[in-house]
């Protein structure tokens, strides 16, 4: 069963994509940074535990959140189950195809056949549009090719996986919930929310706090780690093609500032879109830098993406005030 003429969503991440594919199913037509800046998706985490190869270094709020956030913001209706039973899970999925409606998916995306490069991610998502008796029909980002296939197995594999940021066999879905927010309002709320979130980390490897932190972490990262060049390029990869921390997120927030700046007129707006544009580029000159420290494992270039980083941690926080105070 397959939906016909299921009109995916073209993004670069990949909830704004899976979550962009849903809307469109229910006739709203959303850009991917107004999503995103909806769904007050700009964050920052540093994150290391014993069981991690290397440290994950996240530029957008935690996992499961995004999507609650555009839905609440324009009042729409979402439904989220789970559950460790892969035969229940499967029959979620199935009983919502059949009656025409796509839903969407968090999982590993190690296991997905059409994945070139494997790592473990457990909170990545997808729209899942169809199925037969070998595969599922998926949408994934653009960069992974958009209208994708991979094995009933496989996906019943990345579904069940645990660990950092998993959720057992998560599936979700989006109704309207009666008369939609006005956009103009539903904006305000999101960046006041995000700013507010941002400037106010509960701890110390969150927000831009989580950004000074880091300026010193990858120092003590560099001078632990058995395999710089591949944590290090990894980690570059990760934050420039999968978005985690590097200027993926930021430009999408960039780009919603612009749109926003147009629709409220506000002066604020325009200079805070202004301000991100350079931000933006100075995340990538750090994942470029960790590339770099890959390939020639000096720490001259750790060094650089330090002081980097404790110049953005200041610069994200006088944007995200000056936001916060205009929105309020």
């Amino acid at each position: 069963m397959t939906i016909k003429d299921f009109e995916h969503f073209n993004g670069k991440h990949c909830e704004t994509t899976a979550t962009g594919s849903l809307l469109r199913q229910v006739g709203i037509e959303l850009s991917e940074p107004m999503l995103f800046g909806l769904g007050e998706g700009l964050g920052f985490i540093f994150w290391k535990m014993k069981t991690m190869a290397f440290p994950f270094i996240g530029g957008r709020v935690k996992t499961d959140i995004l999507t609650d956030n555009i839905c609440r913001n324009l009042n729409l209706r979402l439904e989220i189950q789970e559950t460790s039973s892969t035969t229940k899970a499967w029959d979620n999925v199935t009983k919502h195809i059949d009656q025409g409606k796509a839903v969407g998916l968090k999982l590993d995306c190690y296991y997905l056949d059409y994945f070139s490069s494997k790592f473990h991610f457990a909170g990545h998502y997808v729209a899942l549009y169809g199925y037969d008796e070998e595969f599922a029909y998926l949408i994934d980002t653009r960069q992974q090719g958009g209208k994708v296939r991979t094995t009933l197995k496989s996906l019943e594999l990345a579904r069940s996986e645990k660990g950092p940021m998993s959720s057992p066999n998560r599936i979700f879905t989006i109704t309207k919930n009666g008369k939609m927010t006005d956009l103009t309002k539903a904006v305000r709320t999101a960046i006041k929310n995000n700013a507010t979130e941002f400037l106010n980390p509960p701890i110390k490897n969150i927000g831009y706090k989580g950004i000074l932190k880091t300026s010193s972490e990858i120092k003590k990262w560099f001078k632990t780690t058995k395999d710089v060049k591949g944590d290090f390029q990894t980690s570059a990869m990760l934050m420039e093609r999968a978005g985690t921390g590097g200027s993926l997120f930021r430009n999408l927030y960039r780009d919603f500032l612009k749109e926003t700046s147009e629709m409220l007129n506000l002066p604020e707006i325009r200079d805070a879109y202004r301000d991100y544009s350079n931000i933006a580029g100075q995340w990538k000159n750090i994942s470029d830098l960790f590339y770099e420290v890959g390939e020639t494992n000096d720490i001259r270039y750790v060094n650089k993406a330090s002081e980097m980083l404790i110049e953005l941690s200041e610069k994200e926080r006088i944007v995200m005030a000056k936001l916060e105070k205009v929105c309020t």
